[in-house]
């Protein structure tokens, strides 16, 4: 079978940087046409940084990296340096990027791309705020059509909120971007928090990173070791999260995860309980099911994923 390809949208991020890293270790699976970054966890030009940094960490300059939205489609911008500290990627000494940012809008790239290629053959994976993506749609509504899937992380459902009670951050950033891209009819499939937080990195998993004894290794148990911190103080957990790089691992290795073909609508008019992805996941309504919505991880068998593909690197 030839490899998924796909377009990453992201917000970098440490676990956006691992989520990219994977992408990259597994060529038998993904080809990564190009990264697209957006306002999110640090502002754009942070992020469009730090995007190029971790290209040229894995040693592939090949890969065009585009700016993208610098804040979402009606509301100010919110970020996480609270998480991630300033620069997005603190924890490793990382060089700054000497590779130039692809010429173009981020947008523009999404659009130009789905409509070039093969209907049905891309797929977008979006792991920061949807701004990118609704604006995409909503420029190009035909694109819609085109695509094989969105397969995203955000949400939350049983482990509800990260950001507020009820929300996680990517969702609450751009709520109205949220709602395009959920009601676009696009195959979506969704890793929320219900997932993400069964992935761990326990200092054994980072133990392994480090044992890797390369750059990359180094800079992924470095990154871990420091936005960890602030997880294990808020949760109390043996360690951080590590969300994004679900995404690329659930087009890897698919069957690590399991969830629900359900209905998932997003809030944008309560202050209270914005971006809550309100996941209807007993079916206790009936809203037509638009997204599938996973639920649990093989976490043990994710970590071996990961740390196998980040020793390719």
């Amino acid at each position: 079978m030839s490899p998924r390809k796909i377009i990453i949208d992201t917000d970098p991020g440490q676990d956006d940087a691992v989520a990219i890293l994977l992408a990259l270790a597994s060529p038998e699976e993904i080809e990564l046409l190009g990264l697209t970054t957006v306002a999110g966890n640090v502002p754009l030009p942070l992020t469009a940084r730090n995007a190029r940094i971790v290209c040229e960490l894995a040693g592939r300059t090949d890969i065009p990296v585009f700016a993208g939205c610098e804040r979402p489609l009606k509301r100010p911008l919110v970020t996480a340096e609270h998480v991630h500290g300033k620069t997005g990627l603190d924890g490793p000494d990382l060089p700054e990027p000497t590779m130039p940012l692809a010429p173009g809008h981020a947008v523009d790239f999404i659009i130009d791309t789905l409509r070039t290629q093969p209907e049905g053959e891309v797929t977008l994976c979006p792991l920061g705020p949807l701004t990118n993506i609704a604006t995409a749609l909503l420029r190009a509504p035909d694109i819609a059509e085109k695509l094989r899937e969105i397969v995203l992380m955000g949400g939350a459902y049983f482990e509800v909120g990260n950001i507020t009670p009820a929300a996680e951050f990517n969702i609450y950033v751009d709520p109205e971007a949220a709602e395009i891209v959920f009601g676009s009819g696009v195959p979506i499939t969704v890793v929320p928090l219900d997932v993400t937080h069964k992935a761990l990195v326990t200092k054994p998993r980072n133990d392994a990173f480090r044992a890797l004894g390369t750059p990359v290794g180094t800079a992924v148990a470095e990154m871990t070791d420091f936005f960890e911190r602030f997880d294990r103080e808020k949760y109390g957990s043996d360690g951080a999260p590590l969300h994004d790089p679900c995404v690329p691992a659930r087009l890897i290795r698919p069957n690590l995860f399991t969830g629900r073909h359900i209905n998932v609508e997003i809030e944008t008019k309560s202050e209270l309980t914005r971006g809550m992805t309100v996941a209807d996941w007993w079916r206790v309504t009936d809203r037509a099911p638009n997204a599938i919505f996973l639920g649990d991880i093989d976490a043990d068998g994710f970590f071996t994923l990961l740390t196998e593909r980040l020793a390719r690197l």
